[in-house]
């Protein structure tokens, strides 16, 4: 895979995450769209001396349809971002539209493409998506994907700084669940190698690893969200997916899925009583091979599993109610 496109690439998650794909030696062709700025970051990322063309296109002229025609992934972090005091709800009504018209343009233009969602809210946008490419009768479970991975990357981040460890990567923390709040849930009893945390220091990492967005909002003052390490994590899911296509094996990432619809998911699907969850994921060149069990669980934990689903069943109807009512 070498042709990538970006869905809401002028923005402040957009930018960084383009940059980052034009840097990668994986990617040849990359192709930028937005309602504003997108022929300017490509003129702009052109000048870097590696091998990937961008182009940029706008919504006139057809731009959507040549910015997908030929995709192989195609990456959306477009929509609006939050502000203080705003829930990830509340970005539903305008980013559940954005979603929805982006996927409409999927399903006619790259129909067999990768398509990797940033856009909030995940919980929710992700069944919008699947719901609108099961309407053209092209939806493929294995190949669409809610991006996870900023909370896998804060989880290992923020045990590495309350134990003192300097290279927070040496730590793999199993994150599930949803991508908002209360429904992300780390699994910090399967962490690899395994740590030992007091009440209060599971508390405290807990809360950061799902409300890490609030926390960076705040600070912020206003002025944004969560955007250069949700471009990171969105570049690190999009270099597997990549790889995997390209024949590289033992893949294996987090993601928020249709369950029923990747080898293993169903299982899980019926132990939780419900379709949509993000586990980790094995890849390969046709997409989602494997989605693994979420495994043992400590009491901490299952106390936490049956908040995050009952809170991801709202979710997910809202996403799914969302298109019926739009496309009865």
């Amino acid at each position: 895979m070498t042709k990538v496109a970006v869905l809401g690439a002028s923005g402040q998650i957009g930018q960084p995450l383009s940059l980052l794909l034009k840097s990668s030696p994986l990617v040849t062709e990359l192709r930028l769209y937005d309602v504003v700025h997108a022929i300017g970051v490509a003129t702009d990322l052109n000048h870097i001396d590696t091998r990937a063309k961008v182009s940029g296109y706008l919504p006139a002229d057809n731009g959507l349809e040549k910015t997908l025609t030929g995709a192989e992934l195609v990456i959306i972090p477009a929509g609006i971002a939050r502000k203080p005091g705003m829930t990830r709800d509340d970005l539903f009504k305008t980013n559940a539209n954005v979603i929805a018209d982006l996927l409409s343009g999927v399903a006619k233009f790259c129909p067999t493409a990768f398509v990797a969602i940033i856009t909030n809210p995940v919980n929710s946008t992700v069944p919008i998506a699947v719901e609108v490419l099961k309407k053209a009768g092209v939806f493929n479970p294995r190949k669409i994907f809610g991006v996870t991975t900023l909370d896998v990357v804060r989880a290992s981040t923020f045990v590495a700084h309350v134990l003192g460890e300097q290279d927070p990567q040496k730590f793999k923390v199993p994150v599930v669940g949803g991508h908002s709040g209360a429904t992300i849930l780390p699994l910090f009893s399967q962490s690899q190698p395994s740590v030992e945390l007091s009440k209060e220091q599971l508390d405290a990492i807990t809360y950061r690893v799902q409300f890490g967005g609030d926390e960076i909002v705040k600070s912020k003052a206003g002025a944004g969200s969560a955007t250069t390490c949700m471009a990171y994590a969105g570049f690190r899911f999009a270099q597997a997916i990549i790889k995997a296509s390209k024949g590289e094996t033992g893949i294996v990432e987090p993601a928020y899925v249709y369950l029923p619809g990747v080898s293993g998911g169903e299982e899980v699907a019926k132990k939780l009583g419900i379709d949509y969850f993000a586990v980790p994921i094995e890849f390969g060149a046709e997409g989602a091979t494997k989605a693994f069990d979420i495994g043992k669980l400590s009491a901490y934990e299952e106390d936490l599993l049956k908040t995050a689903v009952q809170e991801l069943k709202g979710n997910i109807s809202k996403g799914e109610d969302h298109v019926r009512v739009a496309t009865p």
